[in-house]
């Protein structure tokens, strides 16, 4: 069904990431070809039950799937690359990212079994590729992973500016600074349109650099008198380089624990993106070998997440690591909105097994990945963009950002909010949004992609609170009589035995209910009317509105 054929106008359409954090995919639509930025995955949310991942909706891509000419990763968070497998098994199309990019969503591949059929294409910061009428540049920004590239997407009416997840941090560890010369040449021949990372927009002033918490490391390892246990985020290889060189100057071995960790330490080793010192690096199983104050722990957990190595430490649920007083412990990482509760937990469990904590609120043990306000606008007056979108944020994140683009001078007309499906129409003289196509939610709940939608969670919602009734009776098929029950089983509503009086009452409802219905042989209806009968009379009794499920057998 694509958009609209016309050369001199391109489509942008936002597939997720806008109005919400997570699960980014961009579409972008030129001369009736199609490119699509990243792919990415979002957690579900607390009334989202059973719900494993939260994944785009791509029907406007499978309905154009001769047009999408590839996919193009701007780095290697899950927010980014966590929807491939789902994507790529619909949508046959090459991926495009750096290295480490690449490397992170190859395990995914081997995880779902399609290693051998994703088409990959190895890029680097100031590569440039050409996909069908688009030319694509690759522009090195920093953020809280390596290898993360913004991208200047060059068609025929003009360039737009994707920033990807961005900060300016002038004193990268690595050594590699946002290629600011490069930004600068686009905006001075012109951006058409920027899209821009939202994230921080609410933070004024500037984030402070990943090298700032190096002093805090240093501190933290002279002070520690026994273990040290660092939890960031596996993908933060920049701050686990940080904790390895710390460990190293004061004469620590490291171990890495947690099954995303060690992948991604893996990884980045080999690709060349983290360097351990020789010797440093010790297997779990040899870390009660060393005295206490020789060892540093590096662990996933740092968002309380239940099933995580931290959290089973915490509780003296881990196979091998258990904390014992004297250990420090140094959560690397701000809780991601919704995670609070978890993290928190995790904290006062670790406190009650006789450990020291550090966290962010009390420390500044962690500094974001993502620019904030006086960064956003460095970023607007370096590539002086005619038309700005906000992207990557809650809707009122893109609202704040909009209004910085103000205030730094693109017009007011030329700056639009989008929501998820809208597509916006760019031509040389105007922007606009244009029109809309499918888009939302894609959930997955074991193998299950998609069979999951709001009705079964709705059901889940009303099980979860009320519990359920189920209501046997057995009829006769000529005469409509009943001969036998009816029977009322009960899960999570009642426990029958103590509610014996409760029970009759309503088999004796449910009798009049049939009797109601006898002239007629319409399962449905007598369905209807025990369930109406039922609820009524029950949330009478209890103020409660269990899921009520006749069942009717033919004798």
């Amino acid at each position: 069904m694509g958009l609209f054929g016309k050369q001199d106008h391109v489509f942008i359409v936002p597939l997720g990431g806008l109005g919400e954090i997570g699960k980014n995919m961009t579409a972008i639509e030129h001369n009736k070809e199609i490119i699509v930025i990243d792919a990415g995955l979002m957690f579900p949310d607390e009334d989202m039950l059973g719900i494993d991942l939260v994944i785009p909706d791509i029907t406007y891509l499978l309905e154009n799937k001769d047009r999408v000419k590839g996919i193009i990763l701007t780095h290697g968070h899950e927010d980014h690359i966590g929807a491939l497998p789902y994507v790529l098994k619909q949508l046959n199309v090459p991926i495009y990212g750096t290295k480490l990019t690449l490397g992170l969503a190859k395990v995914k591949f081997e995880e779902h079994g399609m290693a051998k059929s994703v088409t990959m294409h190895c890029v680097k910061a100031g590569d440039q590729i050409k996909l069908g009428s688009f030319a694509i540049e690759f522009i090195h920004v920093n953020h809280s992973i390596a290898g993360v590239v913004a991208l200047a997407i060059h068609t025929s009416i003009g360039t737009i500016l994707h920033t990807a997840d961005f900060k300016f941090d002038h004193t990268p560890v690595d050594g590699k600074t946002t290629d600011f010369r490069k930004l600068a040449e686009l905006g001075e021949n012109e951006v058409l349109a920027l899209l821009s990372d939202s994230t921080n927009v609410e933070r004024e002033g500037y984030t402070r650099s990943e090298k700032d918490l190096a002093q805090t490391f240093e501190e933290l390892f002279m002070q520690a008198e026994g273990r040290i246990l660092v939890a960031t985020f596996a993908s933060n290889i920049h701050r686990i380089q940080q904790i390895v060189n710390t460990a190293f100057r004061h004469d620590r071995k490291v171990a890495f624990i947690g099954r995303s960790m060690v992948n991604v330490v893996s990884i980045a080793r080999e690709l060349g993106y983290l360097q351990i010192p020789e010797g440093v690096l010790i297997d779990i199983d040899e870390v009660d070998r060393y005295p206490v104050d020789k060892i540093a722990l590096i662990t996933t957990g740092s968002q309380g997440e239940p099933m995580s190595a931290l959290s089973r430490m915490a509780t003296s649920d881990h196979r091998k690591i258990n904390i014992i007083p004297g250990d420090t412990v140094i959560i690397s990482a701000s809780a991601i909105p919704g995670n609070e509760k978890f993290v928190a937990r995790t904290i006062n469990h670790l406190f009650k097994q006789g450990a020291r904590v550090i966290y962010e609120s009390v420390s500044g043990i962690h500094v974001s990945g993502h620019a904030s306000q006086e960064e956003l606008k460095l970023m607007l007056n370096l590539t002086k963009p005619k038309y700005f979108i906000p992207v990557h944020g809650e809707y009122r994140h893109l609202v704040q950002h909009a209004k910085l683009a103000t205030d730094v001078g693109v017009e007011s007309e030329n700056v639009i909010i989008a929501e998820i499906g809208d597509v916006i129409e760019i031509s040389k003289q105007k922007i606009r949004i244009a029109g809309k196509v499918p888009s939302g939610k894609v959930f997955v709940d074991g193998l299950g992609v998609g069979d999951v939608g709001n009705i079964v969670l709705r059901d889940r919602k009303q099980l979860s609170q009320d519990g359920i009734l189920i209501v046997v009776v057995t009829m006769d098929k000529n005469t409509g009589q009943i001969v036998a029950g009816p029977d009322i089983v009960s899960r999570g509503f009642v426990y029958v035995r103590e509610s014996e009086a409760l029970i009759e009452e309503a088999k004796a409802k449910v009798k009049v209910a049939l009797e109601n219905c006898s002239e007629t042989d319409d399962w449905s209806t007598m369905k209807a009317e025990i369930r109406e009968v039922l609820s009524k009379h029950l949330y009478d009794k209890t103020k409660r509105r269990p899921m009520i499920l006749p069942i009717i057998m033919e004798v």
